[in-house]
């Protein structure tokens, strides 16, 4: 019931991230940077907490869905400190909590608290430097720079999918390898914007090839994904990949 809960958790704070970035109207860069450092680096650290002083802060103790929230915001505010000049004003992010924070009133003293809460949970390393979705722009550049079909693989269908993996703890795991996951989601974007009848590409060499990652890892990996996301019609396009 516990696991169950924090599961549920888990997806309404991400869901809320992924709408905040919306609002806020960030770059794409900016999105997927607070994803990697709340979904992949600060929520999983919860567990795993030995630092009492941190653990005892407010925030923390207990851990609120409200509070989660505020972090997620202050992720955010982080990535756009990071990617943005300038970057969002903090004003910005205390409005949208404001708006949308229903539990919990936060004071700007609290942002800058939660702040300095997230980096020493991560122990300050953002790890921003290189994340799937670099990797994934940076493969769609070359493969629409060597093939005129790659011009048919929509980047947006790619962030679509790569927001749908945060979905629950057990696609967002494929997160931990940034570069085979970039060579999967780009697989499952020809496989799903292009029209069978032009999938004359060897997309599934193309990006063993670029990427150095094992052909069987890459195809394991995009199973998942598309399992996740059509369930029993998985089967179907994997097999005529």
């Amino acid at each position: 019931m516990k696991r169950a809960r924090c599961t549920c958790l888990r997806s309404r704070v991400i869901e809320f991230l992924i709408r905040s970035s919306q609002l806020l109207e960030v770059s794409p860069i900016v999105k997927y940077s607070a994803l990697s450092l709340f979904a992949d680096r600060f929520y999983p650290a919860l567990s795993r907490l030995k630092d009492r002083k941190v653990t005892k802060n407010w925030l923390l103790h207990p851990i609120e869905e409200c509070n989660l929230q505020l972090f997620a915001l202050v992720s955010l505010w982080i990535s756009s400190k990071v990617h943005d000049s300038p970057p969002l004003s903090v004003k910005k992010f205390k409005s949208l909590g404001d708006k949308f924070i229903k539990e919990q009133h936060y004071t700007m003293g609290d942002i800058l608290e939660a702040e300095i809460v997230l980096m020493q949970v991560v122990q300050f390393g953002i790890g921003m430097s290189k994340i799937t979705f670099s990797s994934v722009e940076d493969l769609l550049v070359q493969f629409k720079a060597i093939a005129q079909v790659g011009e048919h693989v929509k980047f947006e269908a790619c962030m679509d999918v790569m927001d749908l993996l945060y979905e629950n703890e057990e696609t967002s795991v494929l997160y931990s390898s940034p570069e085979a996951l970039a060579a999967s989601v780009v697989v499952v974007g020809y496989i799903i914007t292009v029209p069978p009848q032009r999938w004359e590409f060897p997309v599934l060499p193309w990006v063993k090839f670029v990427t150095s990652c094992k052909e069987e890892d890459i195809l394991d990996t995009v199973r998942v994904i598309l399992k996740h996301i059509f369930e029993p019609q998985a089967d179907y396009y994997v097999a005529n990949e």
